[in-house]
């Protein structure tokens, strides 16, 4: 396949075309953000030097860490939807690259919980920060009333993608029976 259908791919939908010329506008610009935020997470991941599973580990652990929720070896495995096995060969590589210690569990002493370390959140934090810049900057500039346009606007997309669909279960919370 040319490269020049792959790199031009993410500006095409696969249904119908909207109506009227303003509203093709509004979705190539949606279209724009949702590659421009695909493109700047994989930027971010490259400069961590971290594999996608590491980074999105990284990312999971640090919201739970953030939400105050001991995260366990089998949370994550849950999360990644990878193997014990797999988990555990994710885990040793951060914990010994640094990023990841391994903790007693506050409630459970048997079991072990994993904390990001401080250089593990600064490791991402710097490599996201241009993207929330960005996002934050240009949202910033916005009136009050342009940023609720927005928001209903975002909404009502999300609610549209969601119908139909199964109600999402919390991807940050594992049924207790998942032990």
């Amino acid at each position: 396949m040319p490269l020049t259908v792959v790199r031009r791919e993410h500006a095409h939908l696969y249904a119908r075309q909207p109506r009227s010329a303003a509203a093709k506008t509004a979705v190539d610009a949606l279209l724009r953000l949702q590659h421009a935020e695909e493109q700047q997470i994989e930027a971010a991941r490259v400069e961590t030097g971290l594999t996608k599973n590491e980074s999105l580990a990284l990312r999971y652990l640090l919201q739970a860490h953030r939400d105050d929720r001991p995260m366990r070896p089998k949370d994550l495995a849950v999360m990644l939807s990878v193997s014990n096995a797999s988990v555990t060969k994710l885990v040793d590589g951060l914990v010994a690259s640094g990023d990841l210690v391994r903790a007693a569990h506050p409630t459970d002493r048997r079991q072990q919980v994993l904390e990001p370390t401080d250089e593990a959140a600064a490791k991402i934090g710097v490599s996201y920060a241009s993207f929330h810049e960005a996002v934050v900057g240009v949202l910033d500039g916005l009136s009050d009333d342009d940023n609720e346009v927005l928001t209903r606007t975002l909404s009502a997309i999300v609610d549209a993608l969601a119908e139909g669909s199964p109600v999402p279960v919390d991807e940050y919370t594992v049924p207790a029976d998942a032990d």
